[in-house]
């Protein structure tokens, strides 16, 4: 559905024409005005309003009905058409939510369509009628403020997985005793939301450098500084994304060498008393054979004498093994 529209002159918002092709009309023939229409997941009955008054290529008007794209910048004759993926976290559950931001931009017109919950279009909108001279560089103004907040929320999103990040790792190298049963599956489930994080913020790269530089159409000339700034954050929030993924993989490699680790003294463990079980049960069953001639068989100190030697080798061992660290 519609969500807003109003045409913004010389900086400063005024409701435009019921009608998109008078009020388009109408900020062309102003020369200094662009039209804004904001959508939500429209239908593509709703769409085809927009579709038929703007002139918005067949192919991108599909990708923006059927959203799932990943972040990109196309370039066609009556406008650019950009993917963008805001990224929400749930500290809570610990999971990333991504939804989908398409933007046409063409001569005196921006066209947003919003999929899912964590577009910040709302907050854009604000941040951008309290600041004029920023709306002055016309549709160009809606592009650069709608990917500076999702980059930003790029960035709030990293700091939070890397606040988790370190608590599951002080978790992970905490002293052997504690609850590891579930530790695996965790940094599994976690570096599963860094990839889906990552699926957002790696493709962004090349459609900002593609901003950052000279020559794509309708995009006004004095904002490249402005584009440049979102790369360079961009860039930040991937290198501390790469970093996660790293980490992980370091802290999954040890946690399993540390389980290998444990396995082992287990299984000295489990060895060492198995030894010492064994010595007592072989001389044992070497005394309970029916044979006449065996030592000491006849003597009344016979039997307490083959308790003690069992006893006796059992407490060597302990004093072995114990020595070795193995119990």
């Amino acid at each position: 559905m519609i969500v807003d529209c109003a045409i913004y002159r010389d900086g400063h918002r005024t409701e435009g024409p019921a009608d998109f092709s008078d009020a388009l009309d109408q900020a062309r023939a102003d020369g200094n005005s662009f039209l804004w229409i904001g959508l939500h997941e429209p239908t593509e009955k709703e769409f085809e309003l927009v579709t038929s008054e703007f002139g918005l290529h067949p192919l991108a008007v599909e990708d923006a009905l059927n959203a799932h794209q990943r972040p990109k910048l196309e370039v066609y004759d009556d406008s650019l058409f950009m993917v963008l993926k805001p990224v929400v976290y749930d500290d809570d559950a610990d999971t990333v939510t991504t939804g989908e931001l398409m933007l046409f931009v063409g001569d005196s017109f921006v066209v947003t369509v919003r999929h899912g919950e964590g577009s910040p279009l709302a907050r854009v909108r604000r941040r951008l009628e309290q600041d004029p001279e920023l709306l002055c560089h016309g549709a160009t103004a809606v592009l650069y403020a709608v990917s500076d907040e999702v980059v930003d929320q790029y960035t709030d999103v990293a700091a939070l997985l890397q606040a988790d990040l370190d608590e599951l790792e002080a978790e992970v190298f905490a002293p052997v005793g504690g609850d590891t049963k579930h530790t695996a599956s965790r940094i599994y489930s976690f570096k599963r939301q860094v990839v889906e994080f990552r699926r957002a913020t790696s493709p962004l790269a090349e459609p900002v450098a593609r901003l950052v530089g000279a020559g794509l159409p309708f995009v006004d000339e004095r904002s490249r500084p402005f584009f440049r700034d979102v790369g360079d954050h961009l860039t930040r929030t991937n290198e501390a994304v790469d970093g996660l993924d790293r980490l992980l993989s370091d802290i999954l490699s040890a946690h399993l060498a540390q389980m290998g680790v444990q396995q082992n003294d287990d299984m000295r463990k489990i060895s060492a008393w198995a030894a010492m079980a064994a010595v007592p049960t072989m001389v044992a069953g070497v005394y309970g054979m029916n044979f006449d001639h065996m030592p000491e068989l006849r003597q009344t100190w016979g039997y307490p004498a083959v308790v003690a030697l069992m006893a006796g080798l059992v407490f060597w061992l302990y004093r072995m093994f114990k020595g070795r660290g193995w119990l």
